[in-house]
């Protein structure tokens, strides 16, 4: 197998982690395709130097985390003011309304947090242990424990009747 073909195959293995990662740093439609293709083409040109020491689920989410968050902080230079997620809940389809509500409300709150409070929370969410998330994110453990909790306590504060 040559390195497109092995590439190929990777992409269609984690393609979700992608559309995972772009679709929570942009929210809309056609700015959301351009950064999956960002993340794509920096994951072809890092893919020959992946480095087999690390997961590969850890360094797809570095790469991929790292290019939104740099796309995110060019748009916001251009524009001064960012458009939320509002329009996430277009990727997915629950068949079960109270879910698909609480989707919304958990989109729309983490429209407030920071980009690495998004990644870290992003990370979380998909059953990532510290470590792995402060080796994604370049800090220490118990930073993004410290982090996750605030983060945590932040969002349940706001979802109390």
């Amino acid at each position: 197998m040559d390195q497109q073909q092995a590439f190929e195959q990777f992409l269609e293995t984690h393609k979700q982690l992608i559309l995972k990662v772009a679709g929570t740093y942009c929210g809309d439609p056609e700015l959301r395709k351009d950064l999956i293709q960002d993340i794509i083409l920096q994951l072809w040109k890092s893919f020959p130097s992946y480095n087999q020491a690390y997961a590969l689920s850890t360094w797809m989410y570095r790469i991929a985390l790292n290019v939104s968050i740099s796309s995110l902080r060019k748009e916001s230079t251009r524009k001064k003011t960012y458009e939320g997620l509002h329009q996430q809940g277009d990727l997915l389809y629950y068949q079960d309304p109270h879910m698909e509500e609480r989707l919304q409300l958990l989109y729309q709150h983490m429209e407030e947090l920071k980009p690495m409070e998004k990644a870290m929370l992003i990370l979380y969410l998909d059953s990532r242990q510290h470590t792995e998330i402060a080796e994604i994110l370049g800090m220490t453990a118990s930073n993004v424990s410290t982090k996750i909790h605030r983060i945590k306590t932040l969002l349940k504060s706001k979802v109390k009747p």
